[in-house]
C-alpha cells in the first residue's frame, strides 16, 4: 500500500479534497494524508462541495507539514497541489519515490459572492478529483 501526502498553503482546501478522494477512490491500495506549509482553517465553501460529492471532510483538522517531517513520516508520493513557488517551500522528505506538483487555484482566493465562489469550488474540485482518478489509473 503506497502512502500519498497531499500539500498546499493551508491544508484548508485543495489537499484536504485530494486527500479525501484518493481515500474514496483508491481501493485500498493507497493511505492519502495532507498537510500545509502552515495549518489553517478549513474552507466552509471546500465542506459544502465536498458534501455534494458524498464526502463529510466538515472534522477534518488542518494539519502542518513539518510536524509530519519532524516524526519522520515516509511517503511513496508527496504531491503538491499549491503553485510552484510555494510547493518548493515543502521539506523534502526520504524515501519518496516521485514528487509531483499539481497547481490548483486556491478557493480562498477567489472573489464575489459565496455562491460564485461556490461555483468556482466545484470547478477546483471537479478538476482535483480527475488529476486523483487519473492518478489511481496511472499506478494500477
Amino acid at each position: 500500500m503506497d502512502k500519498v501526502l497531499f500539500l498546499c498553503i493551508h491544508n484548508s482546501a485543495r489537499s484536504q479534497m485530494a486527500e479525501a478522494f484518493l481515500n474514496k477512490y483508491g481501493n485500498g491500495k493507497f493511505i492519502a494524508e495532507s498537510a500545509g506549509l502552515e495549518a489553517g482553517k478549513l474552507n466552509p465553501l471546500v465542506v459544502t462541495a465536498m458534501k455534494e460529492e458524498g464526502i463529510d471532510i466538515s472534522g477534518n483538522a488542518t494539519k502542518s507539514v513539518f510536524d509530519f517531517f519532524k516524526e519522520g513520516r515516509i511517503y511513496q508520493y508527496v504531491v503538491t497541489v499549491c503553485d510552484q513557488a510555494n510547493a518548493e517551500r515543502c521539506p523534502i522528505f526520504p524515501g519518496v519515490y516521485e514528487k509531483i506538483n499539481w497547481s490548483f487555484p486556491d478557493p480562498s482566493a477567489l472573489a464575489g459572492t459565496d455562491e460564485h465562489k461556490l461555483v468556482q469550488t466545484r470547478l477546483i474540485r471537479d478538476t482535483i478529483k480527475n488529476a486523483v482518478l487519473e492518478f489511481i489509473a496511472d499506478r494500477k
